[in-house]
This record gives structure tokens, C-alpha cells and sequence, in this order.
């Protein structure tokens, strides 16, 4: 017969309770979807989960940027688009101006629409979102960051979009091409309005231009949006690797351990008079 001294008990009370912590561990796993809820239980994994934990938070952090710059992206190409069409409206006017056989009447309602046009631009260019910021950048372009090292700029700037427009070898601005062109139209001079047009066309260009450089702004944030999410993806599944409780495997492992348990603790009273949930509490 095996004797039964205060050492043996004492080893048995404590892999007992070691037992015990693991279940009450495994059933909070379970429970919270978590299979590491304390560093004790595995500091390399834990270490990890935090570094992935704060790469993820990074992450999070340029996909809202790049959420933002999105938004302001698809308003200025809105404006932008809204530009284009008010600028071919305005040639189309010009065009019917040429003809030269039009009286003051017609003229004047021509160059009413045009001035129309030119207050329509202006506002566009000026615009401001809900947040009271403006659709198109102000000075210098506004660059927001998007990834690690890597920002980009979501729209033009004003100056870009009025100014410094090439008008056989002139640098105009889209307000002066316009008023260029009521001028010369109120006048009825058709020279004046043939050299008014090639103003106009100069302008149309220039927004065209500035429409494709936006889609290429779009297809940019859209690539660094992709970028993000497929990042996150990866960091998510590592950590789930890492972290997450296998249900299955943690349910045949917690009635296991709650059998050894229970056998232990009843061999354990029928040897000893004093149970050992005694010694346990």
C-alpha cells in the first residue's frame, strides 16, 4: 500500500487546483471566443497579438483616410464634370453668336446665359462640403497619408483649375476667358468672338485634362484601398490564429480535464477522512 503523507497530499492538492485553473481557463476560452484572455499563458503568442493589434489599429487608421480622401474625390469629380458641361454649353452659345446674323435681343439673351455660366463656375470652383472645407484644395494641395510612408492628394486646387489656362501663348484664367467672351458677344464683333472661342476651347481642354488627372487620383485611392483591406485581412487571420478559441477542440479538452478531475477528487475522499475541498479553498 502506498502511504499517504502530508507531501503527497500536498503535491496531489496542488495538481488538483493547476487542473482546476486550466478548466476555469478553457471554459472562459469557450466562452469568450478567446483562447488567450492573460499573457501568462503564452507571452510569445501575446507579445504577437499585441504588435498585430497595433498594426491593425495603423490600418484602421488610413482606411478611414483613404475613406475621406474617397469622398472628396468623387465630389470634385462631380464639380469637375458639372465644369466640362457648363464649358460646352458655353461653346455651343459662342458658336450660335458667330453666325452674325443674330439682333441685340438675341445677343443679349446669349450673353445673359454665358454670364450665367461664368457666376456657375465660380460657385463650383468655390464650393464647400457639409464639413465647411473645400471641394477643391485652397493654395497647396492638401496630401493625406494612406499607408506607411505613401500619402496622396484626393483633389486639385483651385489655382490649378482657374488659372494659368494657355490661350495662344496667354496664360488666362477661366473667369477672364468667360468675361472675354460676354464682351466680345454684347459687341456683335464676330473677329472678337472667333478669337473668344479659341479661349473657350483652351478652356475646355484644360478641364478635360483635369478630369482625367482625377480619375487617376480615384484609381490611386482605389488601389491604396485594396491595398488595406488586404493587409487587414491577413493581419486578422494571423491574429484569429493566434487568439481565437478552437470550440471543438477546446470542448473534448475541458471534459477531459473535468473527468480527471471529478476521478481525482473522489479516489481522493474515499483515502482521506478530510475531503480535499478543504485543502482547495
Amino acid at each position: 500500500m502506498v502511504a499517504i503523507t502530508a507531501q503527497t497530499m500536498a503535491d496531489e492538492i496542488r495538481r488538483q487546483q493547476k487542473l482546476a485553473t486550466s478548466i476555469t481557463d478553457l471554459q472562459a476560452a469557450i466562452s469568450s471566443g478567446k483562447q488567450l484572455t492573460k499573457s501568462s499563458q503564452d507571452p510569445q503568442a501575446w507579445v504577437q497579438i499585441s504588435e498585430i493589434g497595433r498594426a491593425q489599429a495603423q490600418q484602421s487608421a488610413w482606411a478611414t483616410n483613404i475613406a475621406y480622401a474617397q469622398s472628396r474625390a468623387q465630389k470634385a469629380e462631380t464639380n469637375l464634370d458639372s465644369m466640362s458641361s457648363l464649358i460646352t454649353r458655353a461653346q455651343e452659345l459662342m458658336v450660335t453668336a458667330k453666325t452674325g446674323t443674330l439682333d441685340e435681343t438675341n445677343r443679349a439673351a446669349i450673353a445673359t446665359e454665358l454670364e450665367g455660366i461664368r457666376t456657375s463656375i465660380s460657385d463650383l470652383l468655390s464650393e464647400k462640403d457639409y464639413m465647411g472645407v473645400s471641394i477643391f484644395d485652397q493654395g497647396s494641395a492638401t496630401m493625406i497619408p494612406v499607408g506607411k510612408n505613401y500619402s496622396v492628394d484626393a483633389v486639385p486646387t483651385q489655382e490649378s483649375l482657374s488659372q494659368g489656362i494657355d490661350v495662344d501663348g496667354t496664360a488666362m484664367s477661366l473667369d477672364d476667358i468667360l468675361a472675354q467672351a460676354i464682351s466680345a458677344v454684347n459687341s456683335g464683333d464676330t473677329d472678337a468672338i472667333g478669337t473668344s472661342m479659341d479661349g473657350m476651347t483652351a478652356a475646355g481642354n484644360h478641364i478635360t485634362l483635369a478630369l482625367t488627372m482625377q480619375g487617376v487620383r480615384a484609381d490611386r485611392l482605389d488601389k491604396a484601398s485594396s491595398r488595406i483591406d488586404s493587409v487587414s485581412t491577413d493581419l486578422a487571420e494571423r491574429r484569429s490564429t493566434l487568439e481565437d478559441t478552437d470550440l471543438s477542440t477546446a470542448i473534448i479538452t475541458l471534459q477531459s480535464k473535468m473527468t480527471s478531475l471529478e476521478a481525482a477528487q473522489a479516489t481522493y475522499a474515499q483515502i482521506n477522512q478530510q475531503t480535499l475541498f478543504d485543502y482547495i479553498k
